[in-house]
């Protein structure tokens, strides 16, 4: 399924400041009284760091007044105003860091939590989300989502409240020092400072979408092409992968070009605002001290509190663009994951309970699109402890029934029942532990060759890996191994065969030992003799078990006790491998052209 179009009003709306309000449980954790403590106290901390810095011009401007007095003791007085603001400035520095100390574990907690969240809600997306998504760009939008947070809640706490309190204390400073027009001054500039830096801001949000797109884009490329290596090589396309890589690259690093630019046009635009005021309140006290109504201890006292109050100023838009871009890579992440669950368990759904497994497809129907129906009202009984075999042309629908049966869809119509229960109604983790499968494509991840085994279960042990590895005989093949089962199997197994990946899968489908074994072309890569060697070993694993097997040689299901015969989505044929070659329907034409395949194969030159 494509992504669904986003309007640019909700790309608004999801980028507004309502954003925030997903990520406020992250800030203050109900659960956990400990980081709300340590939130309290750096806050407290923030205060008093403040409070001591807004108090140290004070002492600086007294100092200064004071060394303009001849004479020992106002020299003392000076030197003890001048370590007074010294002292101020370093506690102001301490506490800061304090405060960070202290917040530094709230921040990571609730990044962690977020990440975990998103891990988990993306787990539980269905089949069709992930598979129109590219890996690459999934992965790039939830690290830039969960990075953002733990800046988000370190500037909302530490920079915008701190420096609102710090414009209204200078406000009311300036205001009994100075006047009211330097408190206008002050507060225009201001003003102009924050109008000018958000209008920047918007500009380069949109700059910044536009790079993280791209940066999406050729991720994604890079990610396809390296998981696709083989087939790369095989179409000697190594250039033709280079070229479109490069461009991709090239747009970002264009896109990327735009937004440093834009950020050294903010930069100046701020620096001619606040250069402004600053050049303008020096020349009012310098005035004002010609005519002697100021000290000079006014004018250092003046710019001093300028100067403090561009620091945070400087910062604010700093912090507005990184809160800005935080809410555009959380709205991504978020619109991402709040993709709809298609298959959801009911609400109390009991787990499913097997003493019989038998599977019934009931009247189902069935299609990936609306317009595409692929099972048309399709109805089979799989009896508990038998061994059915699912064979039809290319397209049949017979890939569509093993994805049923694991609820990674549902069905337009109709039920499927194993033990006599309507699997859309029982807790899909209880239906997926009672179902193994050993599929066609065998992938396997990027670790040891007993972890892949060991999957299978949880709590597998070391017996139940080897008992396992010696019946898919793969054993062998370990014990030749340098390393044994902790040989690493490389990306998606590349490093194994075919034939092994899949007696890596059929190793950890007896590992799980379900009631119902589902094999979906589980021989397709093995050699002749592996493949009987695996075949008696399924059927002696199957005798106790029900076993629906998808195939397309037919000559590895020919003892089946009942083959059924798909096609487009309808139950064509069924009876014995016997009776379906009496019948000299779709079975026997498909029997006979494959024998001939096979004839035409062993009489070939080589």
């Amino acid at each position: 399924m494509p992504p669904d179009p986003i309007t640019s009003d909700q790309r608004q709306d999801a980028e507004s400041w309502s954003t925030l309000k997903r990520f406020l449980p992250y800030l203050w954790p109900r659960d956990n009284p400990a980081l709300r403590w340590r939130i309290v106290v750096a806050l407290g901390l923030v205060l008093l760091a403040k409070g001591i810095v807004l108090a140290a011009p004070f002492a600086y401007k007294d100092a200064v007044d004071s060394m303009s007095t001849p004479g020992n003791e106002a020299a003392m007085v000076a030197m003890a105003l001048v370590l007074a603001y010294a002292f101020g400035r370093f506690a102001g520095t301490a506490f800061d860091n304090v405060r960070n100390i202290v917040f530094e574990r709230v921040g990571q907690e609730a990044t962690r939590h977020l990440a975990e969240d998103v891990f988990h809600r993306l787990h539980r997306l269905s089949l069709r989300f992930h598979l129109s998504r590219r890996t690459g760009e999934v992965t790039k939008t939830i690290e830039r989502g969960t990075k953002s947070i733990d800046s988000m809640l370190y500037f909302l706490l530490f920079n915008i409240a701190p420096t609102i309190i710090e414009l209204i204390v200078v406000g009311v400073i300036f205001y009994i020092n100075f006047g009211l027009g330097l408190v206008a001054a002050t507060a225009f500039t201001v003003v102009a400072y924050i109008v000018v830096t958000r209008q920047i801001t918007e500009w380069r949000t949109k700059l910044r979408r536009d790079m993280n797109d791209l940066d999406g884009q050729a991720l994604s490329r890079a990610v396809d092409s390296l998981l696709n290596y083989e087939t790369v090589k095989y179409f000697g396309a190594e250039r033709r992968e280079e070229a479109r890589y490069a461009q991709a690259a090239r747009a970002y690093s264009e896109a990327a070009i735009k937004s440093d630019a834009s950020l050294g046009m903010l930069n100046i635009a701020q620096a001619f605002i606040t250069g402004g005021l600053m050049a303008g309140a020096m020349a009012y006290t310098v005035w004002g001290w010609s005519r002697g109504e100021l000290t000079v201890g006014d004018l250092v006292f003046v710019n001093t509190y300028l100067v403090q109050l561009f620091r945070p100023l400087d910062l604010l838009g700093f912090v507005y663009r990184t809160i800005r871009q935080g809410l555009v890579d959380m709205a991504e992440m978020y619109r991402l994951i709040d993709a709809p669950v298609e298959v959801e368990d009911a609400p109390g759904a009991p787990a499913l309970i097997v003493k019989r497994p038998s599977i019934i497809f009931d009247n189902v129907v069935f299609g990936y699109e609306p317009e595409r129906t692929i099972l048309h009202g399709l109805t089979f009984e799989v009896p508990a402890g038998s061994h059915v075999a699912i064979v039809g042309p290319s397209g049949a629908g017979k890939s569509t029934i093993a994805r049923l049966l694991f609820r990674f869809y549902d069905p337009q119509k109709g039920r499927i029942l194993i033990d006599g229960q309507d699997i859309s109604r029982v807790a899909q983790q209880s239906l997926r532990s009672h179902i193994g499968i050993v599929p066609q494509d065998s992938v396997l991840f990027n670790d040891t060759i007993g972890y892949n085994i060991a999957y299978g279960r949880e709590d597998a042990s070391v017996e139940d890996i080897e008992r396992a590895s010696r019946a898919a005989s793969i054993m062998p093949f370990i014990e030749r191994l340098l390393d044994g089962f902790e040989t690493e199997v490389g990306e998606r197994g590349l490093k194994l065969s075919g034939g092994e990946k899949q007696r890596v899968a059929i190793a950890r489908t007896l590992v799980k030992d379900p009631p119902i074994l589902l094999l979906d072309e589980a021989t397709s890569a093995l050699d002749s003799r592996t493949e009987q060697d695996i075949l008696r070993t399924l059927h002696k694993v199957s005798e106790h078990r029900t076993t629906l097997a998808i195939a397309h040689r037919l000559s590895t299901i020919a003892d089946a006790d009942r083959i059924l015969v798909l096609d487009h989505g309808r139950l064509a044929e069924t009876g014995t491998h016997r009776e379906l070659l009496r019948k000299g329907e779709l079975y026997a034409e498909m029997w006979a052209r494959q024998q001939a395949e096979e004839s035409e194969e062993e009489t070939a030159p080589t």
